[in-house]
């Protein structure tokens, strides 16, 4: 597709920075009803975030560690912000971890809350020395979580939906987040190319092109010929706007439920592993992988190789063969 894209019109870069002012105004709201220590710089730092084109979703989970941690300090009755130690952060996330948070929200705390510190370090707030090594986490290494090749059989196999079927296989064929999914127009889809284009990355800003199975394409081919021509996301929701994460969520959980899997605990995310799992199952370098799900740190991605190689379970099966059949030599 060759049209101008709406987000390079100078009507659609007017819609966007009102959005972001319009983001920018809701954390400022929440802000000036909340009684917290150091309020004033935590304004300071949102209206930075703001000029930053950080996203929504972003500045809301920055506001809502930073005004966590802010009430956690002032419980310790310290005074001020200046007045604030290495001790207080530790203490924090140590109070963090015994709520049983998942691991992957402490660090998204504490990663907010460094960020902040370190804002008000530049402005001579707080000396260096609160941060000057960096807060470690001895946090349990979690693996990621994909569904078992039957279930995915099982949940393809029960959704009858077009619009829920070209969703959901999207999400299992490419890798790409919901909220990515969610967030694709027309123009990102090309069906003779057999790809899509995201300009931006859900978590890193990053845009990156992903492609189309046989199947993924046959699904897509059959919502476009059933949706209003008129609807600029691929998958819209009501007033011209895109489907919403808690109606996907929902239809996610219809099928599972149709499929009877709902005793295995797989969420929406699990799509996503299953993508990166299947790949590397079937032969797929880490590093090409890495750049089709978006990771900027390789580690992130040999996550997955860990949870499903097979080449590893291969290699112990075969050298276990021989060791039962006594047909190791050597002395131990």
């Amino acid at each position: 597709m060759t049209e101008t894209k709406p987000q390079d019109t100078p009507l659609a870069r007017k819609d966007e920075a009102t959005g972001k002012r319009t983001a920018l105004d809701h954390v400022l709201g929440r802000l000036s009803a909340m009684d917290l220590p150091a309020k004033d710089h935590v304004e300071r730092y949102m209206r930075y975030k703001g000029r930053a084109n950080h996203k929504p979703k972003t500045m809301e989970s920055s506001l809502t560690s930073i005004m966590l941690f802010l009430r956690f300090y002032g419980a310790l009755n310290k005074g001020g912000i200046d007045s604030l130690a290495r001790s207080d952060v530790e203490a924090f996330i140590e109070h963090e971890q015994e709520r049983g948070l998942y691991v992957t929200t402490v660090k998204t705390r504490m990663a907010s809350i460094v960020a902040f510190l370190h804002f008000l370090m530049d402005d001579d707030i707080l000396p260096r020395s609160v941060l000057k090594k960096p807060i470690r986490l001895k946090l349990p290494d979690t693996l990621p979580r994909a569904m078992n090749p039957n279930d995915v059989h099982q949940f393809i196999r029960v959704i009858d939906d077009t619009r829920d079927r070209a969703l959901f296989l999207l999400l299992l064929r490419t890798g790409v987040r919901i909220g990515e999914a969610l967030s694709l127009t027309l123009h990102d889809i090309d069906l003779a190319e057999r790809k899509v284009t995201l300009m931006e990355g859900e978590k890193n800003n990053m845009g990156r092109v992903v492609y189309l199975s046989n199947d993924l394409l046959f699904a897509l081919k059959r919502w476009l010929s059933v949706r209003h021509k008129d609807e600029p996301y691929l998958f819209y929701g009501q007033g011209h706007g895109p489907l919403c994460y808690s109606a996907a969520r929902s239809r996610f959980f219809h099928y599972i439920k149709k499929a009877r899997l709902e005793h295995k605990g797989y969420t929406v995310h699990c799509l996503r592993h299953t993508f990166a799992s299947e790949l590397l199952n079937a032969g797929m370098r880490l590093e090409v992988l890495q750049q089709l799900l978006g990771h900027q740190d390789i580690e992130v991605t040999r996550h997955y190789a860990r949870l499903t190689d097979t080449t590893r379970e291969e290699e112990y099966f075969r050298a276990m063969a021989i060791i039962e059949k006594g047909k190791t030599d050597g002395d131990y």
